[in-house]
């Protein structure tokens, strides 16, 4: 004689409109919209709101006592689509609300002329452009120039004709910035700045994982 075992898979089933609160929760709530006594139906949505209360502690540490409490029954409407006519603390939430898209977030149009050197790299030419010729000007200009010099490098580790990075130099700057080959890194002093760099954040990774692994056989 043979027999069927019917398994029920999550797979077989819609979609939980907010997973962190399980299958059960939806379940109650799809339980709570069959109830015809509208005061029975308070009774179980306030039971429900207990349950998601325990089921989902982490969320009172972000909030207070109120927004979490407010926050509960707005999940709770939100999982019955809206349709669950209950007496709500708070009042029942807009669906219009929950369905609108966020605003459009303006994405910096400003472009960037040198696509290694980066948005930060010309706005310091850009500031330091704007001193008034001092010691500490010319100390800072040669010390941006040498950050756009590694900038390259770090894109190119071949090498770097030091009157390119003059030339961009001037030309982030409008003319106002420059600065003499003899003021620049060493190429070389440079590139082995990077492998030296490496080869220590690789030994590091090394001890890290000897270090986890002490101890075990």
């Amino acid at each position: 004689m043979q027999s069927t075992l019917d398994l029920a898979y999550n797979t077989d089933h819609n979609d939980l409109v907010i997973p962190e609160y399980g299958r059960n929760i939806h379940q109650m709530v799809q339980h709570a919209m069959t109830i015809s006594d509208k005061n029975e139906r308070n009774k179980c949505a306030e039971t429900i709101i207990k349950v998601m209360d325990l089921i989902n502690p982490n969320a009172k540490k972000n909030s207070n006592s109120e927004e979490h409490h407010q926050k509960l029954w707005s999940h709770l409407h939100i999982i019955s689509n809206f349709e669950l006519d209950v007496d709500s603390p708070y009042g029942p939430p807009k669906k219009e609300k929950y369905n609108s898209k966020p605003d459009k977030v303006p994405y910096p149009s400003n472009a960037i002329k040198y696509g290694h050197y980066g948005k930060i790299m010309e706005d310091m030419v850009k500031e330091a452009s704007k001193l008034e010729d001092s010691e500490n000007k010319s100390k800072l200009v040669k010390h941006i120039a040498n950050l756009l010099k590694t900038s390259y490098l770090q894109w190119n580790r071949d090498s770097v004709n030091d009157n390119l990075i003059i030339k961009q130099l001037e030309e982030l700057s409008e003319g106002k910035l420059t600065i003499s080959s003899e003021d620049l890194r060493d190429t070389n002093d440079i590139v082995r700045g990077f492998k030296k760099k490496k080869s220590t954040n690789k030994n590091y990774s090394k001890n890290k994982n000897r270090r986890k692994d002490h101890g075990r056989f």
